[in-house]
């Protein structure tokens, strides 16, 4: 449900603007109403741009400890020294690592030369013979350089010639002398090793850095976003008599109302408040129960109620599960999926304990819905020794002499109940936001449809006569019919509410068949899964009885282990997104349900991030 919300309107002396906020803040209950457009200011955009550099560093240092960095939060560190260092860390790990291809460039040029003393060279040039380095095409070699210019051949290599010349005084050959770097072969590896040594430490510096004062930055980027909370609710304030007093607007749930009033009189501050309308754009705070309040997610995920909206969420909760658990369609999956949650629920974090409580709950449903359509792990429960009792629940099997699965019309008896209730809430909301005279079609439909359905369902099974059926059908479509061609819009002519109601029964006829035919995906879902796992249960049998008895139950059971587990993994992902789809589209747009609603944010101290 949505918690009743109030309207507060303040009235601040500008020199007590900065401390009243802070006292609003620490409260911790008021929605803030925003109204700043336009550029931000320069403090609001320095801000921003910290928030951004922040971000990314708190990314990059997450990764470089794998996740696991120090839980102590260092005191009298301020993020602009943790920013600078970190820049500095990471420029002296990229300056060696730009050092290094150049070394290792020279390291090759040198490597067809082999190890010498320069200094030899620059000794024999002082006494008067110069060393000159060439490279050359092996076809442009000239055996007479040997004898004219004292040519060695150093090393013939990929069909070049490298080779020296030793001569009294400097030559010009027609090829360019190559052009070497000034530090011998040795020098170079060992300069090689020295880099590669110091970007080592360097990596590990960083790594340490990271590791030591990752929860000290993040805290101080809590901090800034803080900053940026209060500057935002800071600028939301309109001044007012020439910049006297500030004008600010909130929202507050009304079960906070003491103790905001209390506040504000201790405050001496000019207030109003005034309960939301239906017209007001108030935030949405659910309040729901342990239950239900596992799948709000799911309502967030497509956007939150309208103040003058229901909230989705306990109807939702109970079909998604059911939905998920027919796509499972296996008890013996179920029983996975409560282990699971059970293990992970002691593993992970306070904050993901949540998230297991519901894998939990769906594993719950999956085992009750997988028991009732008789399969665990891929066995048939039907054919195997069980209770007779137990089985006189099971949905299996074909419908009476036809060829129609009983579980397909299981499906599609779910759909249209679903859409049934999706019907309903629409002409319920409709005329608590509208009143029931805009509401009329909506009923007409709703009136239509359901009462189809239930005297069609009577005259089957022959509760009611056929002559009480048929004048119940006429009753049922003579009401409805008025409602829905004649008083769609009684503001407009009734002509055209004529035409709007053949346009609407266009659309109600080709949209609502198919969305209950939509829901024969549940049993598709279920059936395909209910296959796999029967496949992955005979071949691991087959290789069992292949291979005999030494190794046939070890590969019997590695496939048994791989293939349902990866039939787990497709049933789980096809079981979340098709509910949600079937939640998303066909509910949701029978329902008329928007989802445009605003989150209650109160404006509140970031919490701090506490010492181990």
């Amino acid at each position: 449900m949505i918690t009743k919300m109030k309207k507060l309107t303040f009235l601040i002396y500008h020199k007590e603007y900065e401390t009243f906020l802070q006292r609003i803040r620490e409260l911790g209950v008021v929605h803030i109403v925003e109204k700043q457009c336009g550029e931000l200011d320069e403090d609001m955009q320095r801000f921003v741009q910290k928030r951004a550099l922040y971000k990314t560093m708190l990314a990059e240092m997450y990764r470089l400890v794998d996740g696991q960095p120090d839980d102590k939060i260092l005191k009298d560190t301020d993020a602009d020294t943790l920013v600078r260092t970190y820049e500095e860390l990471q420029s002296h790990v990229q300056n060696l690592n730009m050092q290094l291809p150049l070394v290792e460039k020279e390291i090759s040029q040198m490597e067809v030369w082999g190890d010498f003393d320069w200094q030899l060279l620059d000794s024999l040039s002082k006494a008067g013979w110069y060393v000159q380095f060439y490279s050359c095409l092996e076809k442009e070699y000239d055996e007479q350089w040997g004898e004219l210019y004292n040519a060695v051949r150093i090393q013939e290599k990929g069909g070049h010639v490298y080779f020296v010349t030793v001569t009294p005084e400097r030559i010009s050959l027609d090829i360019e002398p190559v052009r070497l770097p000034s530090s011998s072969l040795s020098d170079l590896r060992g300069k090689k090793t020295d880099i590669e040594a110091q970007i080592e430490q360097a990596t590990k510096d960083v790594k340490v850095f990271c590791k030591t004062y990752y929860r000290t930055m993040e805290n101080c980027a809590s901090n800034l976003q803080g900053d940026i909370d209060f500057l935002k609710v800071k600028l939301n304030g309109e001044k007012m008599a020439e910049g006297a007093v500030v004008l600010l607007e909130g929202w507050i749930p009304e079960n906070n109302e003491p103790e905001v009033r209390k506040l504000l009189d201790e405050s001496e501050v000019y207030y109003e408040i005034r309960n939301a309308t239906k017209e007001d754009n108030a935030p949405i705070k659910l309040k729901n129960n342990a239950f239900t309040r596992m799948y709000e997610v799911l309502t967030k995920m497509y956007g939150m109620p309208d103040y003058a909206e229901f909230d989705p969420t306990p109807i939702l909760a109970p079909f998604f599960s059911l939905f998920f658990a027919f796509c499972m369609g296996d008890a013996g999956y179920g029983l996975v999926l409560i282990a699971l949650g059970f293990f992970l629920k002691k593993k992970l974090s306070k904050s993901l304990k949540g998230m297991m409580n519901l894998v939990i709950t769906l594993g719950i449903f999956t085992f009750v819905v997988g028991t009732i359509l008789g399969t665990f792990f891929g066995a048939s429960l039907f054919e195997m020794e069980v209770p007779e009792a137990l089985k006189q629940f099971m949905i299996v099997g074909k419908i009476g002499e036809t060829t129609y699965d009983k579980q397909m019309l299981l499906a599609l008896i779910i759909g249209v109940v679903h859409i049934c209730i999706a019907m309903t809430v629409k002409a319920i909301c409709s005329t608590v936001r509208y009143g029931f005279k805009e509401s009329l079609s909506n009923w007409g439909w709703l009136l239509l449809v359901v009462g189809f359905i239930c005297t069609g369902g009577l005259s089957f099974f022959e509760v009611i006569s056929e002559d009480v059926s048929t004048w119940a059908f006429i009753i049922i479509g003579g009401i409805s019919a008025i409602g829905i061609y004649l008083l769609n819009n009684i503001h407009r002519n009734v002509f055209i509410n004529i035409g709007a109601g053949v346009w609407d029964t266009y659309n109600m006829a080709t949209g609502l068949m198919g969305d209950i035919l939509s829901y024969i995906r549940l049993y598709a879902l279920g059936l395909a899964g209910g296959m796999l796992g029967g496949v992955f249960n005979q071949l691991a049998f087959m290789v069992n009885d292949a291979a005999g008895p030494a190794l046939g139950w070890l590969f019997c059971g590695l496939i048994l282990v791989f293939g349902h587990t990866l039939n787990i993994a497709m049933s789980c992902l096809s079981a979340f997104v098709h509910p949600l789809r079937l939640t998303f589209v066909e509910y949701f747009k029978n329902s008329g349900y928007d989802g445009k609603g605003e989150a209650y944010k109160p404006f509140s101290t970031v919490q701090k991030i506490s010492n181990n």
